[in-house]
């Protein structure tokens, strides 16, 4: 996504509210007027306890936004609102125990009316309805190659992945190489079934896997020798290198030559 792309997309409800909700405290503490009234503070400065608080949000979020894999300013902002909200509710019942109840009520009143919005360009991408659907469709056709991407709506790293696998759909679907995706937060089976956890701590979202002849043939994330999800980058390169996509895409292209000659 480029710079224009990402200005464009911050104009967007749910990117200026949470916005506004991640730097609410900082604004109202150090605004001359509003800090008097809220905080009754001589000086509308931040004390020793909150520059900590602030200054180990800092560190998570540089922390968490290197393990998710966040490259755009985007990304970086979807992977740090959480932590960011937190850190102001936190705040805020420090400073104020009545702002931090109204801070409360607005956190979780945004999250539910305001999600992050969905991607909403053009794809060639089917939508499974569950675990059932796929596996019908695998076994109606045994000589199509299926890249299925596991996700759910409410992780931001999905989110962010969405224009990606959109873009993989668009440059590289053929009549014998497609690309579906299962909603495992609607259809929990299909993540029961495929071994691909949708809880909200999970690593495994969002998740792709290969089908070849109804069978999977690798997926990423993979688990390592303890059985813990390893980092894998959610890139347009990184997952054409990851899966051989190009040769996938070429060789199902020479197929279809041979069938039709």
């Amino acid at each position: 996504m480029s710079l224009k792309q990402d200005f464009k997309q911050l104009l967007k409800p749910y990117y200026i509210f949470n916005i506004l909700l991640s730097l609410s405290y900082i604004i109202c503490r150090k605004t001359p007027g509003i800090c008097h009234y809220l905080f009754t503070a001589e000086e509308c400065e931040l004390d020793g306890r909150e520059s900590e608080i602030l200054f180990f949000l800092v560190i998570v979020i540089m922390i968490r936004s290197r393990k998710t894999g966040s490259v755009t300013m985007i990304n970086y902002l979807s992977s740090s609102f959480i932590y960011t909200k937190i850190a102001n509710l936190i705040l805020w019942f420090y400073g104020d125990f009545i702002m931090g109840i109204i801070y409360t009520i607005v956190f979780i009143l945004m999250g539910l009316l305001l999600p992050a919005p969905a991607y909403s360009g053009p794809d060639k991408v089917i939508y499974f309805r569950g675990p059932n659907s796929l596996e019908e469709e695998l076994a109606r056709d045994k000589y199509t190659i299926w890249v299925v991407a596991f996700y759910t709506v409410w992780n931001p790293a999905c989110a962010n992945f969405a224009p990606i696998f959109a873009k993989l759909s668009n440059d590289l679907c053929l009549d014998n190489l497609k690309f579906g995706k299962v909603d495992v937060g609607r259809y929990p089976e299909a993540g029961l079934k495929y071994h691909v956890n949708d809880s909200s701590l999970s690593k495994q979202l969002p998740t792709i896997i290969i089908f070849k002849d109804c069978k999977e043939t690798d997926r990423r994330p993979l688990f390592d020798s303890k059985g813990k999800v390893t980092k894998f980058l959610f890139s347009d390169e990184n997952i054409k290198a990851a899966f051989d996509l190009k040769n996938i895409y070429s060789d199902c292209k020479a197929k279809l030559k041979e069938r039709k000659g």
